[in-house]
């Protein structure tokens, strides 16, 4: 789903559980791959290493708001990839950008990846 927030940002989470139980996972930052120069013009901006590194730095160079709500990522504009089998040492740190629960380690991201808002 997709929420709207501070009157600026859109936030992208996917749901991870069946309807009626709760489950999300807020969408923090990617790694560009393709459809940089595009990403690029959306965020104005040439720094790709800033590009999409925050949750509202992501829906913007991505063109996700609020219209993308309930899009089904098994087969719409907007999709989750299966991985290919890359190995991956992953950090788990306290929550940012919070005041209750800063403190739990639900905040995951690849070790040493230069994509990342901040690392711990």
């Amino acid at each position: 789903y997709v929420y709207f927030v501070y009157g600026m940002h859109h936030m992208l989470n996917v749901v991870t559980e069946p309807e009626g139980t709760p489950g999300a996972v807020l969408i923090r930052a990617l790694e560009p791959v393709e459809g940089i120069q595009l990403m690029k013009k959306r965020r104005k901006t040439q720094d790709i290493k800033n590009l999409i590194n925050s949750p509202g730095k992501l829906t913007q160079a991505l063109g996700i708001t609020i219209e993308d709500n309930g899009a089904d990522l098994a087969g719409s504009h907007l999709w989750v990839e299966e991985g290919r089998g890359e190995k991956f040492d992953i950090v788990s740190t306290g929550r940012i950008g919070i005041k209750v629960g800063k403190n739990l380690k639900l905040r995951f991201y690849i070790k040493g990846d230069e994509h990342v808002s901040r690392k711990y």
